[in-house]
């Protein structure tokens, strides 16, 4: 993996990674502490700061990604563009910019917020919990995707139809349609009426 300023923040000098803490927050998304990123995800779960991105290109199609098999947590299910949490400290707009170049190697365009959502998802695979309050942003993609594999299965653009088909057929991350539906204003709002979202 590439040391980037983001990375390189997070690795120690003899090359080893240290511990990613997330920032805890209470149900007003106050910060109040930080957490070790798999401990804040043991049952019951921390309440702790997150973000999801939903891109759309010029038909107003939805960017999905399916995560990669490797990852700890839902590996190789379908969601959104990208999602993740920002560091302490981190702006949550700054790390939603961040990750979707570190995931998909590409920029948004017109990157906006797109409100919050506070969810409970259990992940019934991993046992893990998702204990979030989701900042959410939309934005555009413009420019040809880069996805590193270590993060990234597959990509797929989608219109709203071939979203119901593939989210009837296929395994979805349990938190898709909490933060979907929670962000159809906002996308709504970007992609018009005839985009049927």
């Amino acid at each position: 993996m590439p040391i980037t300023p983001a990375t390189a923040t997070h690795s120690s000098s003899n090359g080893t990674a240290e511990a990613i803490l997330l920032e805890l927050v209470d149900e007003k998304g106050v910060t109040i502490g930080t957490a070790e990123k798999l401990a804040a995800h043991q049952p019951p779960g921390q309440l702790h700061r997150a973000f999801s991105v939903f891109l759309f290109d010029d038909h107003g199609r939805l960017l999905l990604q399916q995560r990669a098999l490797g990852k700890y947590h839902s590996p190789g299910v379908w969601s959104n563009t990208c999602c993740g949490h920002p560091y302490p400290g981190e702006a949550p707009f700054a790390a939603a910019a961040r990750r979707t170049y570190e995931e998909l190697g590409v920029s948004p365009s017109l990157l906006a917020e797109a409100g919050t959502v506070r969810y409970n998802h259990p992940d019934p695979d991993s046992g893990l919990v998702e204990q979030e309050y989701n900042h959410l942003f939309v934005g555009l993609v413009q420019a040809p995707l880069g996805p590193d594999q270590e993060e990234v299965a597959s990509t797929a653009f989608v219109t709203a139809a071939e979203l119901a088909e593939r989210h009837a057929r296929d395994p979805f991350s349990a938190w898709f349609m909490t933060v979907l539906d929670a962000a159809r204003p906002a996308i709504r709002e970007l992609t018009g009426p005839s985009a049927g979202w």
